[in-house]
């Protein structure tokens, strides 16, 4: 993925990142918890042209839940309403024992994507999320052993290093999807001379997909459409549409479509992501 792709019109894969795992409706009505809204917003954000949705889930009151039969319940409400679009479960967790990772892989059917964390970071004042090389790579086993493509979440140039270190230990199946993360704390700084230098240091053919927390997500995802990469919005790393104005997942996708589209490069369908992605 490059330039080139830019230039050459190559559709771009939009993914929905619906609800997270952190904050709630508190910070927004619109944000979806549980498995009948997460399914309903997807079916929005699908039809505004999503590809893909970035799968969190809920316990009843709202906080994260790594239950495997709560995981099937959100993608049974998806699959009910939506077409086509590909499910991609978080297996990312602040402080959460390494067994409790591995239960959104578990569902029936799986998952055709999920999340894979790359190191370290910091969350909040007290909690680390640890990513050791070991649980990566058992995530990754268990990915593989079940069909499902990781996407490497690159939240700063270390991870950047560890996906090169993850495709000297394993055989990732190509193209390798990198998400490249960008914003407070550990997080690499949200400037476009970083997303520059991140997108020459990923491995050799990989594909990456931009993530800009807040105000940072509508620039930098635009930046990385002209690059020739994917994007991801949705209410998990934004809230607002605008200064002051909240927005919901449905707005966020469709304001990336126009921008796609304006830029000269159309907006993959699932069925072209599946292609792109080698699903």
């Amino acid at each position: 993925m490059s330039y080139q792709s830019y230039l050459d019109g190559d559709p771009v894969i939009v993914t929905a990142a619906l609800t997270g795992g952190v904050h709630g409706k508190e910070t927004s009505p619109h944000l979806p918890e549980t498995p009948a809204e997460i399914g309903a917003a997807a079916a929005a954000a699908e039809e505004a042209g999503a590809a893909v949705v970035h799968v969190h889930a809920r316990r009843d009151n709202g906080e994260r839940s790594f239950s495997t039969e709560r995981f099937q319940e959100i993608d049974d409400e998806i699959r009910a309403r939506t077409g086509d679009i590909i499910i991609q479960h978080s297996t990312g967790g602040t402080g959460a024992p390494a067994d409790l990772r591995h239960q959104p892989l578990r569902t029936g059917p799986p998952p055709e994507m999920a999340s894979l964390d790359m190191g370290p970071l910091n969350r909040y004042d007290h909690l680390t999320s640890e990513n050791t090389r070991g649980m990566v790579d058992a995530l990754h086993e268990e990915m593989t052993e079940r069909g499902i493509k990781p996407e490497l979440e690159l939240f700063n140039d270390g991870h950047i290093n560890e996906a090169h270190g993850l495709l000297d230990r394993r055989d990732l199946a190509e193209p390798v999807y990198a998400t490249l993360i960008f914003g407070g704390g550990t997080l690499t700084r949200p400037t476009p001379p970083n997303l520059l230098n991140s997108v020459e240091n990923l491995p050799d053919g990989a594909l990456f997909n931009t993530l800009g927390f807040g105000p940072h997500q509508l620039p930098l995802t635009t930046m990385g459409i002209l690059l020739g990469g994917h994007v991801r919005v949705g209410l998990e790393d934004n809230v607002y549409y605008d200064d002051g104005e909240l927005a919901t997942n449905e707005q966020l996708v469709e304001r990336t479509v126009r921008i796609a589209e304006e830029l000269g490069r159309p907006v993959a369908t699932p069925e072209q992501a599946r292609a792109i992605l080698g699903l």
